[in-house]
């Protein structure tokens, strides 16, 4: 199966990406979005990207769009326990 056109929708910006899957779309976008948080270095400008994270992501594919809902957590207590900014997705039913 090849690579389709998504497009990913926070509510604050929408953004073109390729993908194979809605839920892999989503994580590949929600995966760069913590790497920038995890790369800064100023403590003032990781609080603003902290609070800028989307709660719910849609993905619009050709026929269909899917929603997500996203919890954050700065330091994991779940699987990865003690990971930074750690996520969990959950489809949403529309």
């Amino acid at each position: 199966m090849g690579k389709r056109a998504f497009t990913v929708d926070t509510g604050k910006e929408k953004v073109e990406v390729e993908g194979t899957d809605y839920q892999k779309v989503a994580v590949k976008y929600l995966m760069k979005r913590r790497r920038s948080l995890l790369f800064s270095k100023d403590p003032v400008k990781v609080e603003r990207l902290w609070e800028d994270l989307p709660k719910e992501v849609k993905v619009v594919g050709a026929q269909m769009t899917k929603t997500y809902g996203v919890e954050w957590e700065k330091v994991g207590t779940r699987e990865f326990a003690g990971a930074r900014f750690t996520f969990e997705l959950e489809e949403k039913q529309a």
